[in-house]
This record gives C-alpha cells, sequence and structure tokens, in this order.
C-alpha cells in the first residue's frame, strides 16, 4: 500500500509542479507581453481539469503519508523531530498554496483583465516556487538533506 501512495503522491506531485513550471516560464511571459487575459485563461481551463485533482490526490495521499511517518497529529508540527519537522514544513507550503490558490480564485480570475494581468502573475510566481519547494522537502524525506 505505501508503494501505491507514494507512486501517487509523485504522480499528482509531477503535474502540479510542471503544470506550474509550464505556466510560470513558457505561458506566463508571453501573456505579459502580449496582455492576454484570454491565453492565460484557456491555459488555465485545460490544466485545471488535471491541476485540481492532482492537488487533492497529493493532499489526500501526503496526509496519508505522514500520518505513515509521524503517527501522532499533535506532532506534525513539533520541528525538534527531523521528519516531524518535513511534515510541518509541507503542510505550511499547502496553506500557503492554498491561500494563493483561493485569493487568485475568488479575487482576481473572475475579474481578470490586462489591467490585473501583474497581480495575477505575482500569484502564479510564488505558487510555482512552492511548488518546487514540496518536491524539494519531498524528496528530502529520503535524502535527509534538511537534517
Amino acid at each position: 500500500m505505501y508503494g501505491a501512495m507514494l507512486l501517487l503522491h509523485i504522480l499528482a506531485a509531477t503535474i502540479w509542479t510542471g503544470g506550474h513550471l509550464v505556466l510560470a516560464i513558457a505561458i506566463l511571459p508571453r501573456v505579459l507581453r502580449e496582455r492576454s487575459p484570454a491565453r492565460l485563461l484557456e491555459f488555465e481551463s485545460a490544466y485545471e481539469r488535471v491541476g485540481i485533482p492532482a492537488l487533492v490526490v497529493q493532499v489526500a495521499t501526503g496526509l496519508w503519508l505522514a500520518h505513515r511517518m509521524v503517527p501522532e497529529f499533535s506532532r506534525w508540527f513539533a520541528f525538534g523531530d527531523p521528519v516531524a519537522t518535513l511534515v510541518g514544513v509541507k503542510l505550511l507550503l499547502l496553506a500557503a498554496t492554498v491561500a494563493f490558490a483561493l485569493d487568485a480564485r475568488l479575487r482576481l480570475i473572475p475579474e481578470l483583465s490586462e489591467k490585473n494581468l501583474t497581480a495575477l502573475a505575482w500569484h502564479i510566481v510564488p505558487v510555482t516556487l512552492v511548488s518546487v519547494l514540496f518536491v524539494v522537502v519531498g524528496v528530502s524525506f529520503r535524502t535527509g538533506w534538511f537534517y
């Protein structure tokens, strides 16, 4: 069961992180250069069909994996234990992702125009960086980079 959950978690991470890297590196510069909200919305609508389910799978499998590594929920933010520290950091990264996503989805995207494209870019770039940090911290469970 562990192997299947880890595989699902990693596959979901590749979809989430890869999609955001494509968005930040390939799509966003052109959108900003052309001042084209339509291009961004086109990518967003296509990506959301796979990106959001991938995020849900990532969260579900991540919580399962975290519980397997640190069975006591009360220790998930016990930053004295190296593994619990990584779990806590991943949960903080998740909170940042959710905060940026909710703000973008509820405030910026419904009224997306040439005027607020830059504001949305200021959401896309940090979410992309956070998604890469998710991967780095995840790899650290095996490499011990942070402990």
